[in-house]
C-alpha cells in the first residue's frame, strides 16, 4: 500500500472535471464493432460442474464475445430456479475467472453472480481460461499496448466487447431476472463495468465499479508512477512519434469519456492514496456520469485495495435498495 499522497489535493479531487475529447466517431465505432459480434455470435453453453461448494450451484459458461471468439466463465447461484437478480464481475489486471467456486460473494447474497474470464490475461494472480488469438504489432509487455497504434487493432476494443457480450448472455440464462443485471468488478474489472454500461445501455441495471481503472489516459499516463500505466509510458518513451496516435486510439476506450453515457444507478468507490489507479482518473469518471443516481465512497487511508469487504457490503446494501432484495 501505497503510504503518500500521489496525486492532488482532496478538494480539488472532488472538483476534477477534465475537458477530454472524445472521437467524432465514437458511437459509430462502438455500434459497429458490438453488432459485428453479435452477428458473429454462437449459443452460449452453461455445463454444471462438480465443485465442493455444495451450498451453492456452479457452472461453466462459454460464450462468444469479440469477432466470435469462445470466452469463458463461471455462473454461481443459490440452488433451485427462481428467478433472481445478476451481478456479472469483470477480473483485475492479470487476472482470470479463477479456479471454480473461487469467487462466491454475491451468489451468497442471493444473487446469480457471473464471472467473466480475461482474454489474454489470467496467468498473474488468477487462473484464466480464454485465449486472445489475434496478435498486434510491436508492444511493451502486458495488454496495455496491443494494437495501441489503431483503435480498430486495440486489445480493449475486444475487452470491451466481450463485456458488452457476457450482458447479452446473461439477460437469457435460465433463472436471471433480464431486468435487473448489473455490473461491477475492481481495478481493470471496474473500467469493463464502466464501459459495458456504457455501451450496453438499458440492458444493464446498475453499475458498481471499484477504484476504476482504465479513465483519464492523458493524465494517468503522465503522473501515474505504478504499472500498468507505465506500461504505455514506456512504449511511448521508445516509440516517440507514435503519441498522437496511441492518445487518438485511447480515446475510445476512455472511461471517463465512456461514462457520459451512463444514465444507470451507479455506485463507485475511490481510494486516495492509490498509486496503481490515480483518484483523479476516478473522479474523472465519476463526474462525467450522467446518472441522476449516483454515489462514490472514499477511503483516504487506503491504496488500491480499496475498502475491501467493507466496501463489498457496501455494495450489496447499495443494490438491494434499488433491485428490491
Amino acid at each position: 500500500m501505497a503510504v503518500t499522497f500521489t496525486d492532488m489535493p482532496i478538494e480539488l479531487l472532488r472538483a476534477y472535471r477534465p475537458a477530454l475529447e472524445a472521437p467524432a466517431d465514437l458511437e459509430a465505432f462502438w455500434e459497429t464493432t458490438i453488432a459485428e459480434a453479435r452477428a458473429a455470435a454462437r449459443p452460449a453453453t452453461l455445463t454444471p460442474i462438480d465443485a465442493p461448494v455444495r451450498a451453492l450451484s456452479v457452472s461453466d459458461l462459454t460464450f462468444t464475445g469479440f469477432d466470435g471468439d469462445e470466452i469463458r466463465g463461471w455462473v454461481v447461484r443459490p440452488h433451485g430456479d427462481a428467478l433472481l437478480p445478476a451481478v456479472i464481475e469483470y477480473i483485475g489486471y492479470g487476472g482470470g475467472r479463477g479456479l471454480p467456486g473461487e469467487r462466491l460473494n454475491w451468489a451468497t447474497a442471493g444473487y446469480v453472480h457471473v464471472i467473466m474470464d480475461t482474454r489474454g490475461q489470467g496467468s498473474t494472480w488468477s487462473v484464466g481460461d480464454t485465449p486472445d488469438p489475434h496478435g498486434s504489432a510491436a508492444a511493451f509487455p502486458g495488454v496495455m499496448t496491443r494494437g495501441i497504434r489503431d483503435p480498430h487493432d486495440y486489445y480493449y476494443r475486444r475487452l470491451f466487447t466481450d463485456a458488452v457480450r457476457l450482458v447479452d448472455v446473461v439477460r437469457e440464462l435460465p433463472g436471471v431476472d433480464p431486468s435487473r443485471v448489473a455490473v461491477t468488478g475492481g481495478s481493470q474489472g471496474g473500467g469493463l463495468s464502466i464501459a459495458a454500461a456504457a455501451l450496453a445501455g438499458e440492458a444493464v441495471a446498475a453499475v458498481l465499479p471499484d477504484v476504476p481503472f482504465l479513465c483519464d489516459f492523458p493524465n494517468a499516463i503522465t503522473r501515474t508512477p505504478s504499472a500498468p500505466f507505465t506500461e504505455i509510458t514506456r512504449y511511448l518513451a521508445v516509440h516517440r512519434d507514435d503519441t498522437a496516435s496511441v492518445l487518438r486510439t485511447l480515446s475510445y476506450v476512455d472511461g471517463a469519456i465512456l461514462a457520459r453515457r451512463i444514465t444507470q444507478p451507479a455506485f463507485f468507490s475511490v481510494a486516495f492514496m492509490d498509486d496503481v489507479v490515480l483518484p483523479s482518473g476516478v473522479f474523472a469518471a465519476f463526474h462525467a456520469l450522467a446518472s441522476d443516481d449516483a454515489a462514490i465512497e472514499e477511503y483516504p487511508y487506503n491504496g488500491h485495495e480499496g475498502g475491501g469487504h467493507r466496501h463489498w457490503m457496501r455494495q450489496v446494501a447499495w443494490l438491494d435498495a434499488r433491485f428490491g432484495m
